[in-house]
């Protein structure tokens, strides 16, 4: 073979072996393109775990961090944050947080430990120029109970959020410092939104929607005006059960979890709920009230719950009593500190099965979308 032979061969040669990687590329299967950064990703993480009012060691109070987005920015198209308690934006900012990007705070229920840190949040997104935040919680509801009668108002918490600090002067010193900050202070990014209650009993009320994220509530028992959520996403669901417990406020009954959080977390892959441990059920030696107990829902029950609901995976937050600790506030814990393992023994006393996480601070679950 003549030099123009080989010449003509080694080129048809290339040719042809090119030709077939651009005809591999263009029938590649689409899950395969998709795998790499674009793929679309949805994290939930503990903001805070702490259970109750108490303060044990640097143990945040109570809220879930719950982001979409793709691998390429670190699932934060979208950013949630359901309840506040003390220190939450500390916990926002060791996950790499800024109160700028949220798009959406929403609460459970009026409970100082899961509302606290709303005025720390709003101030920082004030005195950086951040812009409204939608706050999603329930309408007013009454407490019609002597010998007090009272409202659960959302809605006044938030328009009194900053009333020290506007008492104090500090907000309109600060805003003479910089008039691109709104002088009527933080609560003016409050951007208000109510669930007026009650909500049908069925899952499925749409509160909140963005691109491909879904927020539907249902309304469940702890207080007047405690809701629950479900967060959907093409990467996955999760549902932030708050403190719900069952209707029925003592037995006799069959279980202490919600039937409507059950509802809302069928076929869920993550359900992020708090917990309190049967030793701390009234008779078993501790001075913890009956009142409080029966108000939460108990280990196992979670677990069968979930194990009912479909739920692939159980975040337990809110933990009562906190991990490796004598005391819940004054509260002396019967036989001594309890550890992860007992609050996952307890939990799979039920016959869950799926993945139990015992919930610390910043604790992080990431679903990605071809994973499902």
């Amino acid at each position: 073979m003549n030099l123009v032979s080989r010449y003509s061969m080694n080129r048809w040669l290339l040719m042809t072996f090119a030709a077939a990687i651009i005809s591999a590329c263009h029938h590649a299967p689409v899950q395969a393109q998709s795998s790499g950064n674009s793929e679309r990703c949805l994290e939930v993480s503990l903001t805070g775990t702490q259970g109750g009012p108490p303060q044990v060691g640097s143990l945040a109070g109570p809220g879930t961090l719950v982001r979409f987005g793709t691998k390429e920015n670190n699932c934060s198209d979208i950013i949630l944050q359901f309840d506040s308690g003390r220190n939450t934006v500390g916990r926002l900012s060791e996950l790499g947080v800024s109160v700028k990007n949220l798009d959406a705070v929403f609460y459970t229920h009026m409970h100082s430990d899961h509302t606290e840190g709303l005025a720390s949040l709003l101030l920082l997104r004030w005195h950086f120029f951040g812009g409204p935040l939608d706050i999603v919680c329930s309408a007013d509801s009454a407490v019609p109970q002597q010998p007090v009668p009272r409202t659960m108002s959302c809605e006044s918490f938030v328009a009194h959020i900053a009333d020290a600090f506007i008492a104090s002067g500090e907000i309109a010193q600060r805003y003479a410092e910089s008039n691109k900050r709104h002088p009527d202070g933080p609560s003016h990014l409050a951007n208000l939104k109510t669930v007026d209650l009650p909500l049908p009993d069925r899952p499925g009320h749409v509160v909140w929607e963005k691109g491909d994220v879904l927020v539907t509530a249902v309304a469940s028992r702890h207080i007047p005006g405690h809701l629950s959520f479900r967060v959907d996403s093409p990467a996955g669901s999760v549902v932030i059960g708050g403190d719900a417990g069952n209707n029925v406020p003592t037995p006799p009954r069959d279980f202490s979890t919600s039937v409507a959080v059950e509802r809302l977390s069928k076929d869920a892959d993550i359900l992020v709920h708090s917990v309190i441990h049967p030793v701390f059920r009234p008779g078993n030696g501790s001075a913890f009230p009956a009142v409080p107990y029966y108000r939460q829902s108990a280990a196992g029950d979670l677990g069968a719950m979930a194990k009912r609901a479909g739920v692939k995976q159980l975040m337990l937050t809110h933990l009562i009593p906190s991990l490796d600790t004598t005391h819940h506030g004054p509260f002396e814990i019967p036989g001594g500190p309890l550890s992860a393992v007992d609050f996952d023994t307890a939990v799979r006393s039920s016959g869950f099965d799926g993945e139990v996480h015992v919930g610390t601070d910043i604790l992080t679950i990431r679903l990605l979308e071809f994973q499902k």
